[in-house]
């Protein structure tokens, strides 16, 4: 059963075509020059029966100018070839590279809930897979497929002008081609699509594993984990070769009807020759034409399954653009140390789910430091992300304020916030990359300060200090170092507010005492929010925050 496609042709064809922009003068130049190639091809053509006629006697020409115009018309024709096929690899990874940035910055920028329903694998997938796919059928595909048809029509007029008869039965399987294409894209495409889908999960579920190795081994989970890898990987064999060979059998049927068109040339030819109708050098031109009217329906067969894979891709990168973005315009950063008011707050992450907050409120004056405590599964992190807006309120509202301005907290005033989250937050890269994503023009000076505060002092004992190499997630460094130098990144940013998000848990109790006095001693500066489960941390606040109360 064919599944019904989600986006119409037509919307698909405009994606592609806004898709293109910015590659459509170089588009244009490459179809240009295989235009032109296809022209001396079929010079080529005349110039072959013209020099074998003045050879065989059949007329009178000077065979040594025929000798080097074909020689001529074949160099330069491959001089085109080559021009073409180094301007398809230029605009190829230049497309790839501006889609892959734009689809990248896209999602990026969406919501914080956006992207949640698709797997980091599947996303990546349509990312590289994807993407390669468009940028192919944009910068190649497209410019031949034209060629290729006016190669087609170009031919057969062409050998038209030389035998009306055979030019028409030599076409004839066209309509019967025209017939079946219908059904053979909607098969193909619905084809490619699964197996567009198998290979997303095959990713996903790779990545996933790489990235829970330790989880895998400590559970020996491994054969599990293969397992499925293997059931995935022989579903996708199963639709691949379920596509191959519909897509076999398809081309088989159409090739016995080229294969029946050739050898009528043929035999037309070999009786017109001995009929004394034609020449030599015509039977040789009827045979070179018979091929350059085939060759395009056979190459435009051909392009099907790529044309099927483009739709599909483009479908899929269609659906990463519905995801939503968040508001976009001026930061709003305020003046002085700002504050939150958290007022009569309802959330729930789906309609229908009990509420995590039900008519919650709370106020974080300004340069308060504030212990939010509580169970797992009471809130806390749900609460930090609306402070930080990444998610909206249900009901109610949150704000944030210093003096007499106040705003509703959104994307827009997330600058006034330093977050450290929990877990290993570091990226792969030196030491120095990773705090001077905090603030790109932070001296030395400044960075040794703020790991000196996070009590990262040890950055300046290792071999390569700041300039050390960490792994992805910190590899190379153990949980808590990584934790301690994304504390000092985070106390780069220049905003008032510092939200703390069990961001101590790898910490021993000495050092956790260390860190918590100095970043509370002396005059605060900033707005403290501390959410934990450790009663410890209570000693270093002005107020307590028991979600397990609020309930």
């Amino acid at each position: 059963m064919v599944k019904p496609e989600k986006y119409k042709t037509s919307a698909i064809v405009r994606w592609l075509w806004r898709a293109s922009h910015g590659a459509r003068s170089m588009v244009v130049t490459n179809t240009l020059l295989g235009l032109l190639t296809a022209c001396l091809s079929l010079l080529f053509v005349w110039f072959c029966k013209e020099t074998i006629d003045i050879a065989t006697g059949d007329r009178d020409g000077d065979i040594l100018l025929f000798a080097a115009l074909l020689v001529g018309t074949r160099l330069v024709e491959i001089a085109f070839t080559a021009l073409s096929s180094w301007l398809v690899s230029k605009l190829g990874v230049r497309t790839q590279n501006r889609l892959r940035h734009s689809m990248f910055s896209l999602l990026i920028r969406s919501e914080w809930r956006g992207i949640e329903q698709h797997h980091s694998g599947d996303v990546l997938n349509r990312l590289m897979t994807d993407i390669n796919t468009i940028s192919g059928i944009i910068t190649d595909t497209a410019p031949y497929a034209f060629v290729t048809l006016f190669q087609l029509v170009a031919s057969f007029f062409f050998l038209y002008s030389m035998d009306h008869t055979l030019a028409l039965i030599i076409v004839v399987i066209m309509p019967l081609f025209m017939l079946g294409s219908r059904f053979y894209i909607r098969r193909m495409r619905a084809m490619t699509k699964d197996v567009r889908q198998s290979d997303s999960r095959i990713q996903s579920v790779m990545q996933e594993s790489l990235q829970h190795k330790t989880v895998i081994k400590t559970l020996e989970q491994d054969r599990e984990v293969l397992g499925r890898l293997g059931d995935l990987q022989g579903t996708l064999e199963e639709q691949v070769i379920r596509r191959t060979r519909f897509s076999i059998g398809t081309r088989v049927v159409v090739s016995l009807g080229f294969a029946l068109g050739y050898l009528t040339a043929f035999l037309w030819g070999a009786f017109s020759i001995r009929g004394g109708l034609i020449t030599f050098g015509v039977m040789t031109a009827f045979l070179q034409l018979v091929g350059r009217v085939q060759r395009p329906i056979t190459d435009l067969m051909r392009m099907v399954p790529t044309l099927v894979g483009a739709f599909t891709a483009a479908e899929r990168l269609m659906e990463l653009e519905e995801t939503p973005q968040e508001e976009d315009g001026d930061r709003r950063m305020m003046t002085g140390t700002a504050g939150l008011t958290v007022s009569d707050v309802t959330f729930r992450y789906a309609d229908g789910d009990c509420p995590v907050f039900d008519h919650f409120s709370a106020d974080f004056p300004p340069c308060t430091a504030t212990a939010i405590l509580g169970e797992t599964g009471v809130g806390k992190t749900t609460l930090i992300r609306l402070l930080l807006g990444l998610v909206h309120p249900t009901n109610g509202s949150v704000s944030i304020y210093s003096g007499q301005d106040e705003a509703p907290v959104s994307p827009l005033t997330r600058c006034n916030f330093v977050y450290v989250p929990q877990g290993n937050t570091l990226f792969s890269g030196t030491i120095r990359d990773n705090l001077l994503m905090g603030r790109p023009d932070a001296t030395d000076e400044e960075l040794m300060a703020v790991l000196h505060t996070a009590c990262a002092d040890f950055v300046s004992t290792l071999p390569n200090g700041l300039d050390t190499l960490c792994g992805e997630s910190g590899g190379g460094l153990s949980e808590g170092q990584a934790q301690r130098i994304a504390i000092a990144r985070s106390l780069l940013r220049p905003g008032s507010i510092l939200l703390l998000d069990e961001a101590t848990s790898a910490l021993d109790t000495q050092t956790e005492r260390l860190l918590l006095e100095r970043i509370t001693a002396g005059d605060r500066a900033k707005t403290l929010i501390f959410i934990t489960h450790r009663p410890s941390i209570i000693d270093y606040c002005d107020r307590v925050i028991d979600l397990g109360r609020h309930g």
